[in-house]
């Protein structure tokens, strides 16, 4: 049975690459269901996370482009190590992802990792992009990467400049990158009057015409804003409680800060839950000195959602900083 060397991306983040091994190899497991024994090596000084596969076709390869860390992909020949070709993962360019610096994004390869495993215990057979959610939109990560992986984007966001500058850097970059396509932003009206924003985007690409579209609100009203519109996977990073002080009222309305995410996820969860597909997925990231695991996989099982358990879904839990240890869980809607 062949055997493979994936060579990890060198993060430009230190902490995280020093996670970066343990987290590359549970992903790997997830996603990439041919590969078997995978394992972490060391060659000439050099670490590669290994692993053996009987199908040596474009599936697997198209599997392992996809990794959040993949930087390039050997085969062993002996004492030798040949190159492999790995087809091209990405629709769009990945600068859509890594042009945006500000403070607390979320490390672009730990959100690519997040939407992988999510999409991966995906039931439901797909029909064309998946359609992917971010409840919590921030600066669109999430949204971007999902356009960047050939997937369509929404996303809800409580704070009016953080959308509008999420709208903005899409609008300039469509234009910069001359691709074909339409962005505007236009009021949300409810009963006569302007209740928020909505931005709406068409991108037309080599192959599928992408979706993105994101409204200004409270994430526990993100159904009311989608009506009947359903979703493959729900993928976000819940409010870690630190740097920017989680609010459980994502309006602000209240002003109480709260120094965990339970309050919020706890009316939200119930809320996502119902705009998933049958089939559907539900991955979230979160501080665990916040909220403990068991407390929100509770959350997940009482919202009708089976929890992905036990194996690699267990081995995500990585240190941020000090005050900040993340990890992820994932749940389906049978």
């Amino acid at each position: 049975m062949p055997r493979y060397l994936m060579l990890r991306t060198p993060s430009a983040n230190r902490v995280y690459a020093g996670e970066a091994g343990p987290l590359s190899a549970a992903e790997l497991q997830i996603t990439v269901p041919m590969a078997q024994g995978v394992e972490d090596v060391e060659i000439g000084g050099v670490g590669y996370l290994a692993f053996e596969s009987a199908d040596s076709g474009g599936t697997l390869l198209e599997f392992v482009a996809r990794q959040s860390a993949c930087f390039a992909l050997f085969e062993e020949e002996g004492e030798l190590l040949r190159p492999v070709r790995l087809p091209q993962a990405y629709v769009l360019d990945d600068d859509l992802v890594t042009i945006p610096k500000y403070q607390g994004k979320t490390n672009e390869q730990f959100t690519q990792l997040l939407l992988g495993v999510t999409l991966a215990a995906v039931t439901r057979e797909p029909t064309g992009p998946r359609q992917v959610l971010d409840p919590l939109a921030g600066r669109g990560t999430t949204l971007s990467t999902a356009l960047m992986l050939g997937h369509d984007a929404y996303g809800v966001e409580g704070d009016d400049k953080s959308f509008e500058q999420l709208a903005s850097f899409y609008k300039t970059y469509l234009r910069r990158k001359r691709l074909k396509h339409t962005a505007d932003v236009r009021p949300v009206r409810r009963d006569g009057r302007s209740v928020g924003k909505r931005f709406d985007a068409e991108i037309h690409t080599l192959g599928p015409t992408l979706h993105v579209t994101a409204f200004t609100g409270d994430t526990r009203q993100s159904a009311d804003l989608f009506g009947r519109k359903k979703f493959d996977a729900i993928v976000t990073d819940a409010p870690y409680g630190v740097a920017h002080g989680a609010v459980t009222d994502v309006r602000g309305t209240s002003g109480r800060r709260d120094r965990s995410p339970a309050g919020l996820l706890r009316e939200a969860i119930p809320v996502w839950a119902g705009q998933l597909m049958h089939g559907g997925a539900l991955g979230l990231s979160w501080n665990t000195l916040g909220l403990a695991r068991e407390n929100l996989a509770s959350m997940l099982t009482d919202s009708g959602l089976t929890v992905c358990t036990d194996g690699p879904w267990e081995r995500f839990a990585h240190r941020v900083d000090s005050s900040i240890h993340r990890d992820l869980m994932v749940a389906v809607r049978p």
